[in-house]
Parts: structure tokens; C-alpha cells; sequence
């Protein structure tokens, strides 16, 4: 949940963020100086950079769930929450207080001042590469048990399902964020540009696809939850099938679910 909040958190912020600064096609925003600016650029970078952390939680959330026989969940669930959200304000907090001091410039949208940025993209580049390391130890685990002797089937099947496991894996860790990483800001902008926001536009829908949508137990759920509310609501259930004005479209579709 605190992972797809971050999505909708980092959408959210670029819907802002482009509202604030280009309402207007004719004034420059480079020159813009306002309170309401800056503060949109924290808001941005903070909802940026907490989408950043929430991957890397969630990429360790999976790899503790691997190696750990015994998981106390409600124990680390603080630890995790006080890192997914904390990490980002004290960064970002920081960030700002010093670019208010060294270079109030502009709009905050641009970085003269390297050292400065790298308050925020030194700790993103962390969690990227941390979790970088964490996708290989998983893919290490999932070799050694679709390898064991109780996994039945061929061999093209176990790498298969391990090119499978593999391919889901990488769009909830992030690791498209692992080719530019290291790249300088004036390198690579437009390449980087379009790679970025190419996948990372589409990342939180794929994400929910494959880890929500598809999910047998979030369907299980579901069909409960829709079987309860018809159980509370026949009347409407049977005007919606037996009605006068219903369509066989909708018919098929309730004896469906």
C-alpha cells in the first residue's frame, strides 16, 4: 500500500510541478522566484525520492522474506515505514535548507550547484544499487530452488519460469534505474529523458498488473467481496437480471462473476 501511494504521490507531483511552472508558454520559469515555486520543487523531490526508497523497501521486504524462516512482519513494518517516508523528509529537509543558504536561484528546478544535489541523489543512488544487489541475491536464491530435487519438471521449464520470475522482478526493484545512475546530469539528458519517463511513466501500472491485478489471492478477495455485497443486496442482484430493461450483456456478466 505504501508503495503504490508513493506512484500515485510521484504522478501527482509532476502533474504539479509542470502546472506551476508552465501555466504560462510565454514567461520564462527559469527566472521565476516565488515561495509557491520552490515549494512545489520540494513537494516534487520528496514524492520522487520517497517512490525511490518505497521500491528499495519493497525489494528488501522480499529478499528478508527469502532468507528469514521466521519473519516478525509487524516489527520491521516500523522500521520500514520510518525509512520509506523518513529517509525522503530529512534528505529533501536538508536539500532545501541549503539551497535556500548557497544558491537561491530560479526556481530550485535547475542544479548549478553539484554538491548540493547530490543531498538527494546521493542516498537515491544507494537505494538503486542496494537494490541492485538485492535482485542478483534473489535471482541467486530462485536458481538454487527451481534446481532442487523437489522441483519437478525439465530444464527449459526451470529457466523459464525463472526468466519469468526474473523479468517480474525488475520493474518492482527498479533496476531500469540502475543505467543512468551514475551518468552526469549534462550527459545522455535527452537519452536519459526518454528512458526514464518511458518506463517510469508506465512502472506503477505494470507493478499493479502483475502484482495486484493477477494476484490469486487479490482475485480470491475480490470475488469474496462481490459475493458478500450480493448476498446484502438481492433485490438489486435480481431487478439487475430479471428487469424488464436489462441487457443479456449484463446478465452474462453477473452469472460470470
Amino acid at each position: 500500500m505504501n508503495l503504490f501511494v508513493s506512484f500515485m504521490l510521484r504522478a501527482i507531483s509532476v502533474f504539479i510541478k509542470d502546472g506551476v511552472l508552465y501555466t504560462q508558454e510565454e514567461e520564462n520559469h527559469c527566472f521565476r522566484h516565488t515561495v509557491e515555486c520552490k515549494a512545489v520543487m520540494v513537494l516534487f523531490h520528496y514524492c520522487v525520492m520517497s517512490n525511490y526508497f518505497w521500491l528499495f523497501i519493497e525489494g528488501l521486504y522480499l529478499f528478508t522474506l527469502l532468507v528469514q524462516t521466521f519473519f516478525p512482519e509487524r516489527r520491521y513494518f516500523y522500521w520500514y515505514t520510518v525509512v520509506g517516508w523518513g529517509t525522503p523528509t530529512i534528505c529533501v529537509t536538508v536539500w532545501a535548507a541549503l539551497r535556500l543558504h548557497f544558491d537561491d536561484t530560479s526556481c530550485w528546478d535547475t542544479n548549478n550547484t553539484t554538491a548540493l544535489w547530490w543531498v538527494i541523489k546521493g542516498p537515491t543512488v544507494v537505494s538503486i544499487m542496494i537494490n541492485f544487489v538485492l535482485f542478483i541475491g534473489i535471482i541467486v536464491i530462485l536458481v538454487q530452488k527451481l534446481q532442487s530435487p523437489d522441483i519437478r519438471g525439465n530444464e527449459s521449464s526451470i529457466y523459464l519460469r525463472l526468466a519469468r520470475s526474473t523479468l517480474l522482478l525488475i520493474p518492482l526493484f527498479g533496476i531500469h534505474y540502475t543505467v543512468f545512475a551514475f551518468s552526469p546530469e549534462d550527459v545522455s539528458k535527452k537519452e536519459r529523458l526518454v528512458f526514464e519517463l518511458g518506463l517510469g511513466s508506465f512502472q506503477g501500472f505494470v507493478v499493479a498488473v502483475l502484482y495486484c491485478f493477477l494476484n490469486g489471492e487479490v482475485q480470491s478477495e475480490i470475488k469474496r467481496k462481490w459475493r458478500s455485497w450480493r448476498q446484502r443486496h438481492p433485490s438489486l442482484v435480481s431487478s439487475g437480471v430479471n428487469g424488464e430493461h436489462s441487457s443479456p450483456c449484463s446478465t452474462i456478466q453477473i452469472h460470470v462473476l
